[in-house]
């Protein structure tokens, strides 16, 4: 199975750029029109409200460096433990499947959790500023 090791840097952009489209749609929406909606809602599950503004700039901007292939493995961590919140404080009780269920957010921390730790691969501007090529740890 050569020929499908030789297509992981397209499955690694493709996961890259799913995970990147998905979470700065998310956080594009509560960055730019709803964060005092966001940061009440957040204050609501009983944590404090900055964290809104964390969690907020983090999918957006998380979400556009995921895209650009920079910063993927910091990137996709910050993402992975937002996610990881967002099941366990708001989707969890509503079960896996249905609505407001935990299956779309479990699929995207555990494309992000992939990320952490096979990085961008080489079609991403992390594999052209690390010195060697990057990308990847040797």
């Amino acid at each position: 199975m050569r020929f499908l090791d030789r297509l992981q840097p397209l499955a690694l952009l493709v996961m890259r750029l799913a995970l990147g489209a998905i979470i700065v749609t998310h956080g594009y929406h509560k960055v730019f029109g709803g964060l005092q909606h966001h940061v009440q809602f957040v204050a609501s599950l009983g944590l404090p409200g900055w964290n809104a503004y964390l969690s907020a700039f983090t999918e957006f901007l998380g979400g556009l460096l995921v895209l650009a292939g920079l910063f993927t493995r910091f990137a996709a961590f910050a993402i992975c433990i937002n996610l990881s919140v967002a099941i366990a404080k708001v989707h969890f009780h509503n079960g896996l499947t249905g609505n407001g269920g935990y299956e779309f957010p479990l699929a995207l921390a555990t494309l992000a959790f992939a990320l952490i730790f096979f990085g961008a691969g080489p079609i991403a501007f992390d594999h052209v500023r690390a010195p060697g090529g990057g990308g990847k740890s040797k």
